[in-house]
């Protein structure tokens, strides 16, 4: 039962750590895309289509962005409910045993 709290406890550091990380990576990315496209906007040299593909390009980085988080907090909780079902059974059977 101990064991199971503690992966419960691993589970929910590693959860915590990925989304601290995750903000700021977005952020990172969030100002770098500002800056990015402000200095696109005031330069002459730049067609407009290249101005529309930077655009899209970014647009399509912050969508996979999004799907990856998705991706990751769908497997963290996959592994709570796996571990929920463990100690429920470990519950039910440390009861038999008591019985």
């Amino acid at each position: 039962m101990l064991q199971l709290e503690m992966i419960k406890q691993m589970i929910e550091f590693n959860r915590t750590a990925f989304d601290n990380t995750f903000k700021a990576m977005s952020m990172v990315q969030d100002q770098t895309e500002e800056m990015l496209l402000a200095y696109m906007e005031k330069a002459p040299w730049m067609p407009s289509e290249g101005k529309k593909v930077l655009k899209e390009w970014l647009d399509k980085c912050k969508k996979a962005r999004d799907e990856y988080k998705k991706i990751v907090n769908d497997g963290f909780k996959k592994m709570e409910d796996i571990f929920s079902k463990s100690e429920k059974e470990a519950k039910k059977s440390a009861e038999a045993k008591s019985k």
